[in-house]
């Protein structure tokens, strides 16, 4: 079973599982998160929905390219987690299965390609601070500043 990290699903509420590939993306004393600057306006780990029939490696490396403009190498999955959560892009209640990865970000090769997403450099600590949901603060806190 995939653990369940904060709120609980309302009652009444009809929820569609969107799986997704996040990374946590070390280089140095920082990592490269990406900033959502819509109606969200939420730091978050890179990465996002693994479309039907994609492979959850192939969405990491698409979605952190498109989010933060950068190359990732050697993806390692640390674990998964459920969140429930209303999505205002796609007006839609999801059950979002996370899956997250950590990688080595290689290159950059631009910025981001995804509309209203700014790649960041930020230390762990701060990050566990600030980022926008509580499964990718977990996260962080248990596999970078352990």
């Amino acid at each position: 079973m995939i653990q369940r990290i904060g709120s609980p699903p309302e009652p009444g509420k009809r929820y569609r599982v969107r799986p997704g590939a996040y990374a946590i993306l070390p280089q140095k004393n920082a990592l490269l998160l990406t900033y959502q600057d819509d109606d969200q306006q939420e730091l978050q780990l890179p990465g996002g929905g693994i479309d039907p029939g994609e492979h959850p490696l192939a969405a990491l490396h698409r979605e952190v390219f498109e989010e933060t403009g950068w190359r990732i190498a050697c993806p390692r999955r640390l674990g998964a987690f459920r969140r429930y959560t209303y999505m205002p892009e796609y007006d839609l209640w999801a059950e979002k299965i996370c899956i997250i990865y950590t990688a080595r970000p290689v290159r950059q090769l631009g910025p981001p390609t995804e509309p209203d997403h700014l790649a960041l450099w930020m230390p762990p600590e701060v990050a566990v601070a600030h980022l926008g949901n509580p499964g990718d603060r977990a996260f962080v806190a248990r596999f970078v500043l352990s």
